[in-house]
């Protein structure tokens, strides 16, 4: 837990309720509105934190929005905190799910469902995309900031692997990291 983190205070509560919060609002990825709600509206980590968070998340096995939230929910009420991130991540979006897997099996090969469907995977394709962006924007450019553009683009454009990307990488952020502490 960071120093600023420590001085923050915030519950178990408050993290399942602003993780169901995004759970429920996040659609196509939640990762552009946890960043959204916790570091511009609750201002509970700071964008160098949450990049931080986010990036271990996703070297991480699993999901990455719930790795992200017990990353989050750790940092602030220790197990109790990423339990309740985790539970309030999925809780409201498991019960909307079920109510619309009925009506999707229901409704869902007529062409305007279909049409909707479209929109909504391009919105948040363009979520996320914008997101990268707003952060990118904001970090000023370090080794690991760099290390994280080298391997966006060696996944898209070299289409390497994710395990091979992250193992021949890490050398690289492990010095960075090494180099930062001295």
């Amino acid at each position: 837990m960071t120093a600023d983190a420590a001085t923050r205070r915030v519950g178990a509560l408050d993290l399942f309720l602003a993780y169901l919060r995004i759970g429920l609002t996040g659609f196509g990825g939640v990762n552009a509105w946890a960043r959204h709600h916790l570091v511009e509206e609750k201002g509970w980590l700071t964008e160098a934190e949450y990049a931080e968070t986010l990036g271990m998340a996703q070297v991480l096995p699993g999901p990455n929005a719930l790795n992200c939230a017990i990353g989050v929910g750790a940092r602030f009420a220790g197990a109790a905190g990423a339990a309740a991130a985790s539970i309030g991540l999925f809780a409201g979006p498991l019960a909307l799910l079920a109510g619309i897997a009925a009506l999707y099996d229901a409704y869902g090969q007529l062409p305007l469902v279909r049409a909707v469907l479209t929109g909504i995977a391009a919105a948040a394709a363009g979520m996320v995309l914008g997101t990268a962006i707003k952060m990118a924007t904001r970090l000023r450019p370090t080794i690991p900031l760099l290390l994280v553009g080298l391997a966006a683009l060696t996944l898209a454009l070299l289409r390497v692997p994710l395990p091979f990307v992250v193992l021949g990488l890490a050398p690289f952020g492990l010095l960075a990291a090494w180099r930062a502490l001295r």
